[in-house]
């Protein structure tokens, strides 16, 4: 298969992978841990309306997903692109990093959560993933 092609192809694949990844871990989330009467959780504008009646374990799941997406999308790049692995899984963690960014901006989250994750969650995620995959 031509290179340029099997990157491009990666790429596709970690970003499907990884968003895969975090709306399933969002899912079963919200049957773990549901958030209180009232909010609905799917809805943005009932969300950031509802933000102050959550409690910090509220917001595992979140983490855990961003975290978990970017590092399985990650870790799908780095495996089945052909050179410049790290850029790849460097390129994965910056595509969801934006993700994380509107969401800052468009959810008034604590500054405690969005700090942790804008910082935990994306660029050592997407570092991590490209470590377990065995590339170079």
């Amino acid at each position: 298969m031509n290179p340029i092609v099997q990157n491009i192809l990666a790429v596709i694949g970690g970003i499907i992978g990884g968003g895969v990844v975090n709306m399933g871990l969002l899912i079963i989330g919200s049957f773990l841990i549901p958030v209180p009467e009232g909010i609905n959780a799917w809805d943005p504008e009932s969300l950031a309306n509802g933000m102050s009646k959550l409690q910090a374990y509220h917001f595992i799941t979140p983490f855990l997903a961003h975290a978990l997406g970017t590092l399985a999308g990650s870790f799908i790049v780095a495996k089945f692109t052909t050179t410049k692995h790290l850029v790849f899984a460097l390129f994965i963690g910056a595509f969801f990093i934006l993700g994380g960014i509107i969401n800052v901006i468009n959810l008034p989250a604590p500054l405690w959560f969005e700090a942790l994750d804008l910082v935990a969650a994306y660029f050592p995620m997407a570092f991590l993933g490209w470590k377990l995959s065995g590339q170079n």
